[in-house]
């Protein structure tokens, strides 16, 4: 069943944070929260918990509407960014706590309590640190520890906000990966919060995406990457190349050249923005073709397995980006100072609103 988010909103003061929100989270589903600060994200996350209550609208935990009830009475596991573990207890107490707490005729028996805490730590892989306190754990492990707290309760669902957020590189990396494998053995609804796009698309089954108190779009990883709803959802996922143009009877004219835009067959003369992401470019010394843009390198950057190329444009002077392989590179060699050609592969193409558009937008 799962969770079922019904039209929710929430003010704070005169600021509306969130707006209409609707989602749905199907038991054994990992879904991902993605977008920029103030977004409205956390806020959401919040209210499914019972931390925060809506000014309108309901939400539904395995088919029952849960909107009065507490935190508590929820049956929520909660893993926050900052750990936020006790300080003075052991990790095996740490873990036992949200049982120890409940009302006597809930509370599980003292063996039932080690059983379960044991089998828990087992599970995150830690149980060799049973005894320790949290000042003795690295942060990648205080934040396995806070999470087998959370499931300690059995919750019906896991809620989890920026959990990998204070942690380096590297650890975040193994934990996301850990949590995917983890996930799938607890099998309960799960929303994580981030505002990591790589995280985001590695861990989830799928991705809402949120901006200004709306979701934009809600996909798989790969859906929402290769098939972006709008401009603002292909501007946040990733690095892109935005260009100004124009489209008439599916034709897109960026400055000299002109690109298919079968998707916009009844255009007449309208504005647009074409993006293309920068492995989508090619860059090569020859013109192939009327569609290819004439620039100059002014940067070359090696990046894993990849060159990054930054280009000028010749007619207007905008910069672009252009990903190409190492390979590639060593093949062609190419310089800064020199002109080549730039011919977009693939494009995205969307009839502009006002706001999309520059103050001082020409063609």
């Amino acid at each position: 069943m799962g969770i079922e988010i019904r039209n929710i909103s929430k003010t704070f003061g005169t600021f509306q944070v969130l707006k209409n929100i609707e989602l749905s989270v199907p038991d054994g589903e990992l879904l991902a929260l993605l977008g920029p600060s103030g977004s409205g994200k956390t806020t959401l996350l919040r209210i499914i918990a019972g931390l925060e209550f809506p000014d309108s609208g309901s939400i539904h935990l395995n088919g029952e509407d849960a909107s009065s009830r507490t935190a508590s009475e929820r049956r929520i596991g909660f893993v926050f960014q900052h750990y936020a573990l006790f300080r003075h207890m052991t990790v095996f107490e740490n873990v036992a706590f949200g049982l120890r707490i409940r009302p006597r005729k809930f509370r599980p028996s003292r063996d039932e309590i080690r059983e379960r805490v044991t089998a828990l730590l087992k599970l995150v892989q830690l149980d060799w640190l049973a005894e320790r306190y949290p000042s003795q754990l690295s942060g990648g492990q205080r934040q396995r520890i806070a999470l087998a707290r959370a499931l300690a309760v059995e919750p019906k669902v896991l809620l989890l906000d920026e959990p990998f957020g204070a942690l380096d590189a590297r650890v975040r990396k193994e934990l996301r990966a850990w949590l995917r494998r983890l996930h799938d053995e607890i099998n309960v609804a799960c929303v994580f919060v981030t505002h990591d796009q790589e995280e985001a698309l590695e861990v989830s089954d799928r991705v809402a995406i949120m901006d200004k108190g709306r979701i934009e779009q809600v996909g798989t990883p790969e859906g929402v990457y290769d098939s972006p709803a709008n401009p603002f959802v292909y501007n946040f996922l990733g690095n892109v190349n935005l260009f100004h143009g124009r489209v008439h009877n599916g034709k897109a004219r960026i400055g000299d050249i002109e690109i298919d835009a079968p998707d916009h067959q009844g255009a007449s003369d309208s504005p647009a923005v074409v993006y293309s992401r920068p492995h989508e470019l090619e860059v090569s010394r020859e013109r192939y073709g009327t569609d290819a843009i004439s620039a100059s390198i002014v940067r070359i950057q090696s990046v894993g397995h990849n060159v990054r190329l930054r280009l000028k444009r010749a007619d207007t002077e905008q910069f672009l980006e252009a990903e190409i392989p190492k390979d590639r590179q060593r093949e062609m060699e190419f310089k800064i100072g020199e002109a080549v050609f730039v011919k977009p592969r693939q494009v995205r193409v969307f009839i502009a609103n006002p706001s999309d558009l520059p103050v001082n937008y020409q063609i």
